[in-house]
């Protein structure tokens, strides 16, 4: 994304930016597969493949939703 700067510095923005760190997915897989989260309380919203576009828009609006993990299922 590009940012023309010299337009948007007036407007006392604040940009953040952030990137998943992958070094931990195995010890949360590990975790997960222990049962040492509570699996059933993160994954809060639950869809059928032919939903997938109610089940994007849900984790669209995660927050009016109240949506911590959308589950998609294929089968």
């Amino acid at each position: 994304m590009n940012f023309e700067l010299n337009k948007l510095w007036i407007k006392n923005l604040t940009i953040t930016t952030g990137l998943v760190n992958a070094n931990t997915t195995g010890m949360l897989l590990k975790s997960c597969c222990a049962g040492k989260l509570p699996m059933e309380r993160l994954a809060t919203h639950h869809f059928k493949f032919d939903q997938f576009e109610k089940a994007y828009e849900v984790f669209k609006h995660a927050s009016d939703e109240k949506a911590l993990k959308v589950i998609i299922d294929y089968s």
